[in-house]
């Protein structure tokens, strides 16, 4: 048998092939809508509930990321992720436009306050972007009053591949798994997307605000222009 490290990689393998299988389309469709936006001076939030903000950590103002993505920031750290009635409180409080687009991140698609900004989104006329496990989501109830979970509220859907409960690796002689895959494989998922956004919006003669390395020398300046041509949308940033 394979060591749990072998076994690990293996199975993150299968679900990038799984993805570029499968996803690919709806990840450029994201994609495309992501690059129309920003090509017409819009921002683009992402949200991600629990661990998932790590992903949307990925795109807030980094390296080779665009200066237009407004992370929506829950300070109780996931903690209150389960609380009906705190997402649609979070979310309020962020300045979302019709026209524009929301990625909401969460594994298993289930808890009140990713499916509660999900649906704000929605009614202010945003489209929904969700990255999701539908095999662990499938598998749970929604612990929402509606009944609903995330995949059944976003107009794309892109499925991570995931194992139920998000670990993949058995480990001798316990039944609880290791190796948990939805970071890894999420952040990839939102970086295709978010490529996809920039050729498109390239594609349609605009300049993509990406971000350069603060770490690299004479960069400042370009940087800090960009990020003011965003600071009324985005507080972060400042």
């Amino acid at each position: 048998m394979k060591d749990m490290k072998t076994r690990y990689l293996t199975e993150l393998r299968r679900m990038m092939s799984e993805i570029e299988l499968n996803e690919m389309d709806k990840i450029a469709h994201a994609g495309r809508i992501i690059g129309e936006t920003i090509a017409a001076g819009k921002v683009v939030h992402v949200f991600g509930a629990g661990h998932s903000d790590i992903i949307a950590l990925e795109s807030f103002r980094r390296a080779g990321g665009l200066a237009c993505i407004n992370r929506i920031y829950d300070p109780s750290l996931g903690f209150a992720e389960r609380i009906e009635g705190y997402g649609q409180a979070l979310v309020e409080r962020y300045d979302l436009r019709p026209g524009e687009v929301l990625i909401v991140i969460s594994n298993s698609g289930r808890n009140p306050v990713p499916i509660e900004v999900a649906a704000y989104a929605r009614e202010k006329g945003l489209t929904v972007i969700a990255i999701t496990s539908l095999k662990h989501s499938i598998s749970v109830n929604s612990r929402h009053s509606s009944g609903k979970k995330l995949y059944e509220i976003a107009d794309i859907v892109i499925d991570n591949h995931g194992e139920i409960g998000d670990a993949c690796v058995e480990v001798p002689r316990i039944p609880q798994r290791t190796g948990p895959t939805s970071t890894i494989i999420g952040s990839l998922v939102l970086n295709l997307i978010m490529i996809q956004a920039t050729e498109t919006c390239t594609e349609l003669g605009k300049e993509a605000p990406i971000i350069v390395s603060q770490n690299l020398d004479g960069v400042d300046e370009r940087n800090r222009a960009l990020y003011m041509r965003y600071r009324q949308r985005i507080g972060e940033l400042f």
